[in-house]
């Protein structure tokens, strides 16, 4: 269907290999015969998930991310820990280590791509409800705020900029639309 446009790998080499982020550099054919480079990061993936209280609150994280150099209003997320970990059970994880809560139930919103034109990386994206109240116990070096936000509060944050994250926006959308 598209074949006109898929980019052939001639070779690839590693420029980077570190702890979060593999950073490779591939020769590629192009449609037309011409050839050229890619560079791009390679990620195991990640899971988020937006917990939702009975009362129809939803529970975000307020955390400062270094790239960006500012502190960030978020649905609680992390990396996968292996290639074939599931994304369901890296999303219970961080919900109970960024937050403390657990939940009964997880309805599947998306498989996002985030920064398409130099990374593979994938969020996969819940909603949970059913949550019980436990214990945050964040890594040791992650440190973060609970915020609880009604969907009016978390709209006109996203509208404002507050929420300038991608998966938090496209989570808080779609639960929206799903509550319809």
């Amino acid at each position: 269907m598209d074949e006109d446009l898929i980019e052939k790998k001639l070779s690839s080499e590693d420029i980077f290999d570190g702890t979060l982020l593999h950073v490779k550099r591939d020769y590629v054919e192009l449609p037309n015969g011409n050839k050229s480079v890619r560079e791009w990061i390679k990620h195991p993936g990640a899971a988020a998930v937006l917990p939702v209280l009975p009362d129809g609150r939803m529970i975000f994280v307020r955390q400062y991310r270094y790239p960006i150099q500012q502190v960030t209003l978020e649905i609680p997320a992390g990396k996968l820990d292996a290639v074939d970990e599931e994304p369901l059970v890296c999303a219970k994880r961080e919900l109970s280590e960024e937050t403390g809560y657990e939940a009964d139930k997880y309805h599947f919103l998306t498989k996002l791509a985030t920064t398409v034109g130099f990374s593979n990386e994938f969020i996969y994206v819940y909603a949970a409800d059913g949550l019980t109240p436990g214990k945050q116990h964040t890594d040791e070096d992650e440190f973060i705020n609970v915020v609880l936000l009604t969907m009016d509060e978390a709209m006109a944050k996203v509208k404002s900029g507050e929420i300038c994250d991608a998966k938090s926006i496209v989570a808080i959308l779609l639960y929206r639309e799903l509550q319809k």
